[in-house]
């Protein structure tokens, strides 16, 4: 399989009030919820990088189309991370995210590997890493 990772989407319980907090909290640019017109089709959709784009989609629309029964959330499941140039830059992040609605589960400090990281959940729980890793260049 060659690694075409295209769209991460999230399974949200409330899509306005997931998409009020990555556009407007967050500042992710996105044209909003569209596909209202179809039973299930509701989604909104992010742009992140070239070729990357973030969906928030309703847990229960996700069941539907996948044929899976809809369970319980788990905040353990995975991690976005999200790099950045410098440890100021993680704070600045953590703020933001704070100020949006998030759950700060990890402050900012300096990680055992030399780098300085903390953790947000957004509103419906999903983890967010924000580090700064010495070791890896960030490119613009």
């Amino acid at each position: 399989m060659n690694p075409r990772i295209t769209v991460i989407t999230l399974g949200v319980d409330d899509l306005e009030r997931a998409l009020e907090f990555y556009r407007d909290g967050i500042g992710l640019p996105t044209e909003g919820i569209v596909g209202k017109e179809f039973e299930h089709g509701a989604v909104a959709f992010f742009d992140l990088q070239a070729g990357l784009k973030l969906a928030i989609w309703n847990r229960k629309d996700i069941a539907h189309e996948a044929k899976v029964s809809q369970t319980p959330a788990s905040p353990t499941e995975f991690t976005i991370g999200h790099n950045v140039g410098s440890k100021e830059e993680v704070d600045s992040v953590l703020e933001q995210a704070k100020k949006a609605g998030a759950f700060i589960t990890d402050p900012a400090h300096d990680t055992f590997w030399g780098g300085y990281s903390g953790h947000f959940q957004d509103p419906d729980g999903h983890l967010w890493e924000v580090v700064w890793n010495p070791h890896w260049e960030i490119n613009e």
